[in-house]
């Protein structure tokens, strides 16, 4: 099977898109600071700690 080329629009949106994944994943990096803390209320922080409550019953 042949490799086709793609268009310059393509290349383009190609090149563009990548681009923005990467800024993206730069921007989403949490930073040490007051305003970057996790809340308490958070349901990621109660999920972890309900994860860890049942990961120490299992040791014990």
């Amino acid at each position: 099977m042949a490799v086709t080329r793609l268009k310059r629009k393509d290349r383009k949106n190609k090149t563009t898109s990548r681009l923005e994944v990467k800024t993206l994943k730069l921007a989403t990096n949490i930073e040490l600071g007051s305003r970057s803390q996790q809340p308490k209320k958070d349901q990621l922080a109660k999920n972890n700690l309900l994860l860890d409550q049942l990961s120490a019953a299992l040791r014990a």
